[in-house]
């Protein structure tokens, strides 16, 4: 791009120009990117800031917590709480909603949000991410609960994640295409470098853990079977396997070039729907990728559209290039 348009800039002409987005929601969004740019700061410094390794405690989901998960997770609280957009938070790190303390103003949106999303990588120095998920609350009285915050992720109203790569990369959607913005560390701000990114449709790689094939269903087992067999089995072409144990790595690959990524039911814990998180993965990422022309299932049905009926619920996820989520979908009703 021959001009630098800064996310600032962006989203007040998604404002302005387009009336995509109201004024508040806009402001929410840039502390929020505000808040990743602190993140980023205290992930690129590693081991000279002290933040590798464990925090020696656990998180709601019986977790072990690293240091940066927690630093990552104050960093957006402290960010949020006092401008005035936001009503409560809930986060991945913490057991319940975090409601605006009384000494700020409270506004009409729920933030959710993972805060450090594949913390198995931060000692080995590999891309990890905070995830997002913006809602409107519902109107009624003026207290929030953690009923509010209950809404199918066909309610969201902004979604994206920050990646802390090579490169510190903001994706995000507000219901009108995928754009992306780069952290330009001299200028100190995101600068667009992607607008209504789209996915292939089509793709020869997929994203899995292998190690965990014994414990998988049938229409799992097939897929990935007839994947590994290559040009000589029914596909008729050769994958590529590619697994980051990083979300929001793994997302961003299949965004950038395609490909399919699955976490799906598995037999070791056979009484939970899947190992990721509905409200701070599953619902954010389903709808960043259906908004660049992928599709995101369960394996059965569109997860924007389960009614969540706990802040923590898990769930199974197929998502990415569409034809390959359609295939497996298919085989888990065959």
């Amino acid at each position: 791009m021959s001009q630098k348009i800064s996310l600032t800039r962006y989203l007040v002409e998604q404002q302005r120009s387009h009336g995509h987005i109201p004024s508040e929601l806009r402001l929410l969004i840039e502390v929020v990117a505000r808040a990743c740019k602190g993140i980023s700061h205290a992930v690129t410094k590693g081991a000279l800031g002290g933040v590798l390794g464990s925090a020696g405690s656990e998180n709601v989901q019986g977790e072990v917590q690293k240091k940066l998960d927690i630093i990552a997770n104050e960093v957006l609280i402290e960010a949020n709480e006092w401008g005035g957009h936001l009503a409560a938070m809930a986060s991945e790190e913490m057991d319940g909603i975090y409601v605006v303390p009384n000494r700020y103003p409270q506004g009409e949106y729920l933030l959710l949000f993972d805060p450090l999303d594949g913390s198995s990588n931060i000692d080995v120095n590999v891309s990890i991410g905070t995830i997002f998920s913006v809602l409107q609350k519902p109107e009624g009285p003026d207290s929030v609960t953690e009923q509010d915050f209950l809404q199918a992720g066909s309610r969201q109203v902004a979604a994206g994640y920050c990646i802390y790569g090579p490169q510190t990369t903001l994706v995000m959607t507000l219901g009108h295409g995928v754009s992306m913005f780069t952290l330009d560390r001299e200028q100190g701000s995101f600068v667009l470098t992607g607008e209504g990114l789209r996915i292939p449709e089509d793709t020869k790689e997929f994203a899995i853990n292998m190690s965990n094939m014994r414990h998988w269903d049938t229409p799992v087992k097939r897929y990935v079977d007839e994947c590994l067999q290559g040009k000589e089995g029914p596909r008729g072409k050769d994958f590529n396997m590619r697994w980051i144990a990083s979300m929001v790595a793994d997302v961003h690959r299949i965004l950038t070039r395609g490909g399919i990524f699955m976490y799906p039911w598995d037999k070791r814990e056979p009484n939970k729907p899947g190992k990721l998180r509905l409200m701070y993965e599953a619902n954010p990422m389903a709808w960043v990728v259906e908004q660049a022309g992928g599709a995101a299932t369960d394996g059965r049905g569109r997860i924007l559209d389960i009614e969540p009926t706990q802040l923590h619920q898990r769930v199974s996820v197929i998502l990415g290039s569409k034809h390959e989520v359609q295939r497996v979908t298919a085989y888990h009703s065959a």
